[in-house]
């Protein structure tokens, strides 16, 4: 297969973190997770696809019952936070008269990832349905993640079980071989799901942590692919040495060429305010990505030029040249107890424009939202933040007006 996927594949997604708990207490649409400005309902989007009549709910809901934005999380999903007055049950009605809340059972196991730019959303679709007809899934971890992926492999190397249009399946990022015929995807996937409820069960029998993600079973890339060709009857064949996790692309601006193109914006911090959701109610389709911006694809030349300007005058960024490009943070204060800082006005006042890895700002050691392959991560520590990247641990905490500099330079990779 021919492939653009030139990088290694990554290492651990960034310096140590503190050790979870072991209750998974993934948020949902109905579970809702207590932080420390109020309730957060996190809404799963498949493939991070929705309409603009959706946003038009999620803004209806914001501005009645929390702060007003929606925000974008590291998996396409959205989240409405402060929804202090929201009657649990009302809300998910709601959620569900708008086609965001499909299934009660399987709502927090919704968790599937597609290429942003991917052509045809209805493997997505499938994959979602299919899911949510299988009683048995409804056990998977909060954290499990599926991915669709076009060929470029922007999304499949941050999941679980990914498939790619080449046929192959991948576990935990790594090609073991696995090849399935065209149509058979999800089937594979989800046969691939059952083996980690399986593999899971057996790791917790022999003592061991119950895990939430592939890479938390014991040998589990290697063990999945295994059990999920057996299931299949496929004998798995050479993995493809080319497949390898590439850089971050993120979709900036008019994307393509031809009769039919995209226009893609960065959502600076993730956070969609009530501007940005109103622009973004009269698009047919749109897509989150799981970097925290926007897609708005299938659209004529005429069409996208009108779109740019839709977007910018938002406050949405469609410039490549975005200083915003690659950054991403966690909550930060006043979003979250834990947080050592307001991690995004300190981001907002130190980043700058600039190229290579992405940065993600987090205001504790747990991460929240950390990108899974290789970034700069700057943490907050109580007394400045911590700058480093997977292969190069932090040094001395700095204050945020030195935070750029040593940014810069670790971004180089």
């Amino acid at each position: 297969m021919s492939s653009p996927l030139a990088r290694p594949a990554a290492g651990p997604a960034g310096p140590p973190v503190a050790a979870r708990a072991e209750a998974d207490a993934c948020p949902g649409a109905l579970r809702l997770h207590d932080a420390a400005d109020g309730p957060l309902a996190r809404i799963r989007i498949p493939g991070g696809r929705l309409t603009g009549a959706r946003i038009a709910a999620l803004r209806g809901l914001a501005r009645e019952w929390g702060d007003g934005h929606a925000e974008l999380t590291s998996r396409a999903n959205l989240q409405l936070r402060a929804l202090r007055g929201a009657p649990p049950a009302e809300l998910a009605e709601r959620l569900a008269a708008a086609g965001l809340l499909p299934s009660a059972t399987h709502e927090l196991v919704r968790n599937i990832a597609g290429s942003p730019l991917l052509g045809d959303p209805a493997p997505v679709t499938a994959l979602d349905a299919a899911l949510c007809a299988d009683p048995a899934l409804a056990a998977l971890p909060g954290r499990f993640l599926f991915a669709i992926d076009d060929g470029s492999g922007d999304v499949a190397f941050s999941a679980d079980v990914a498939s790619l249009p080449s046929g192959a399946i991948l576990f935990a990022g790594r090609d073991l071989g696995l090849r399935v015929p065209a149509g058979a995807a999800a089937g594979a996937l989800l046969t691939a799901a059952h083996a980690f409820l399986r593999l899971a069960g057996q790791d917790v029998a022999a003592g061991r942590r119950r895990p939430w993600r592939v890479r938390e079973l014991a040998d589990g890339p290697a063990r999945m692919a295994a059990e999920t060709a057996a299931a299949l009857g496929i004998a798995p064949g050479e993995p493809d040495p080319s497949l390898r996790r590439p850089p971050l692309r993120e979709p900036i601006g008019i994307v393509g060429s031809g009769a039919r193109v995209a226009v893609g914006a960065l959502v600076p911090l993730g956070r969609l305010g009530d501007a940005a959701l109103r622009a973004l109610e009269s698009a047919p389709e749109l897509v989150i990505t799981p970097w925290r911006g926007v897609v708005v694809p299938e659209l004529t030349p005429p069409e996208a030029r009108a779109w740019v300007r839709t977007l910018a005058g938002a406050g949405l960024d469609v410039s490549p040249g975005s200083r915003w490009a690659g950054v991403t943070a966690c909550a930060g204060r006043p979003g979250c107890a834990k947080s050592l800082a307001d991690v995004r006005s300190d981001a907002d006042a130190a980043t700058r424009a600039g190229s290579g890895l992405p940065v993600h700002w987090v205001g504790c050691a747990r991460g929240c939202g950390s990108p899974a392959g290789p970034h700069v991560r700057v943490e907050a520590t109580g007394s400045g933040y911590a700058v480093g990247t997977v292969d190069r641990p932090p040094g001395r905490p700095v204050p945020v007006g030195e935070v750029a500099a040593a940014v810069a330079v670790l971004r180089k990779g």
